[in-house]
């Protein structure tokens, strides 16, 4: 559908998903399978979405269309966040990082579901790689503490697990997931690193929930 492209700009990465049209290629973010977000290509000549393909969305979804996740290049917002541990309730905060390692945020809809699991588990086995590049994987769902605890558990993940239970931190990454399998709002699927100066050098929202993050991508950011 679309694929990981990286540009120079003041010496950082900006990696983000392309599509091509009439010739050239434009930046796409994507909620669902079928709704799109473009963003415009950079410079003074500025070229919109086509009028059928934001016909398409707004017809799709005739409400307000949620915000696009943050911007590389922006400034991360922090959050404090509750995590379980076996000691008890622990704060994680994001700004505790800055100065002295970078980050990397991985957002996800649910525990106790296939996709997420695989993902965590997958990430918790890479954890050296994430060392290596001296960064901290934080990884924010909207479910309890509690809840994050057993899971954990249950399927030996060592990631950092913390609860967004308020939604707060989602939204202010621009990844919330509207009305999941009908459930209810949950966090999309979604990548950030975030660089020892607190600024974003990568950010990425999967297509639909089943699909993971470019993590060959995220370690490229990391590395650069």
């Amino acid at each position: 559908m679309g694929r990981p492209t990286a540009g120079a700009g003041g010496g950082k990465a900006r990696v983000g998903l392309m599509v091509r049209g009439r010739g050239k290629e434009y930046p796409l973010l994507a909620r669902t399978g079928v709704e799109k977000r473009f963003a415009a290509p950079e410079g003074p000549a500025q070229r919109r979405p086509s009028i059928p393909a934001i016909a398409a969305a707004e017809q799709l979804n005739p409400s307000h269309l949620p915000p696009m996740p943050i911007a590389v290049g922006s400034k991360a917002p922090d959050f404090t966040l509750k995590s379980k541990t076996a000691d008890g309730l622990k704060d994680i905060k994001l700004s505790d990082n800055f100065g002295k390692k970078q980050t990397v945020l991985l957002f996800f809809p649910l525990a106790y579901t296939g996709v997420c699991t695989q993902e965590m588990c997958d990430q918790t086995s890479g954890l050296a790689d994430y060392e290596k590049l001296g960064a901290d994987v934080i990884a924010i769902s909207v479910d309890s503490p509690f809840t994050q605890e057993a899971w954990a558990k249950t399927n030996k993940i060592g990631l950092t697990l913390a609860s967004d239970l308020n939604k707060e931190t989602t939204k202010a990454y621009g990844v919330l997931f509207p009305m999941l399998a009908g459930i209810g709002d949950t966090s999309a699927r979604a990548a950030f690193v975030i660089g020892k100066d607190g600024v974003v050098k990568y950010a990425e929202q999967t297509a639909t929930p089943k699909d993971l993050p470019n993590f060959a991508a995220v370690k490229a950011a990391l590395a650069s």
